[in-house]
């Protein structure tokens, strides 16, 4: 599956909303993507607060923030759906895109999170999310230009964000 996943535009892929209607990755051709698998329950969470304020600075100028909430690693994503927005809209004033919690690691893992690994490898060439808050920053026509890792604070992605806003390179 993995080869078949690299082998794909991203806008070949559809993934599912909270409510668990499809969603073709082709809604966001043309814009800057900066792609995220959460959790409420992790330390990282903190970053939600973060990642709102690039959403807020950057969204209606050519980029979207997808988050993917993810219960893969020490089950620290136990809400669902609407419970997992809302707890993230409270606690951190989200209003990005929240998708339908996913797997993103072996058996049963998101096409879209098989062809970002593959398409973006993490230190020393490595596969696999480690952790969550892995992000994914994807160009405007759709090819990942980079990974960051969990311990990344979202503030130190806005460059490459603006470059790739501005100019599509990175």
């Amino acid at each position: 599956m993995k080869t078949e996943a690299i082998n794909k535009s991203i806008y070949d892929i559809t993934v599912k909303a909270k409510d668990g209607s499809e969603v073709s990755m082709e809604k966001y051709r043309g814009k800057v993507l900066l792609i995220v698998n959460t959790a409420t329950m992790c330390g990282f969470a903190k970053q939600l607060g973060s990642l709102q304020d690039i959403h807020d600075r950057f969204g209606g100028k050519g980029f979207e923030l997808l988050a993917f909430p993810s219960n893969q690693f020490a089950n620290q994503e136990p809400r669902d759906g609407d419970e997992i927005s809302d707890f993230c809209k409270m606690n951190y004033g989200v209003t990005f895109n929240f998708f339908d919690k996913i797997r993103v690691n072996g058996e049963g893992a998101s096409p879209l999170f098989i062809y970002l690994q593959e398409a973006a490898p993490g230190l020393l060439g490595s596969k696999s999310v480690k952790w969550n808050f892995t992000k994914f920053l994807i160009n405007k026509n759709g090819i990942p230009v980079k990974r960051y890792s969990p311990m990344t604070p979202p503030e130190k992605i806005i460059p490459d964000i603006v470059k790739l806003i501005e100019k599509n390179e990175l």
